[in-house]
């Protein structure tokens, strides 16, 4: 359900607020935070198999078969993490699978209590 024109305008107010109070913190809210953390975790994860490649090697060229066996699990390991996380990982633009419904109620009352607070500080002010 969109926002009505009344509602934007004082969602924008928050949000200048927001910046001119807190702008560390307001940068902080800003961005993709579960894209970002999947977009790390399939990195690690392509890092983690580039070892395993290399420790397979080693035992190879060591002629240490544990070596190799740890190299050829950590490489398992790794690649079925970037599997997943690739899979997990929402388009741009997209929510993950299923947030709508788990986010709908804390949204909501955060923005509740937000509204409140600058209900409040304009309440004050005006009484000034």
């Amino acid at each position: 359900m969109p926002l009505s024109e009344h509602e934007q305008r004082m969602l924008e107010q928050m949000e200048r607020a927001l910046y001119a109070e807190d702008p560390k913190f307001a940068s902080a809210l800003e961005g993709s935070g579960l894209r970002t953390y999947t977009r790390r975790r399939v990195y690690q994860a392509v890092a983690g198999f580039l070892v395993g490649i290399a420790l397979l090697m080693a035992g190879m060229v060591a002629k240490q078969i544990w070596v190799s066996v740890v190299g050829f699990l950590v490489m398992l390991g790794c690649a079925v993490l970037a599997v997943t996380g690739w899979r997990k990982a929402p388009k741009p633009g997209e929510q993950p699978a299923g947030a709508a419904r788990r986010q709908v109620r804390p949204k909501r009352s955060m923005m509740d209590r937000i509204e409140q607070r600058w209900q409040r500080r304009r309440d004050e002010q005006q009484g000034h």
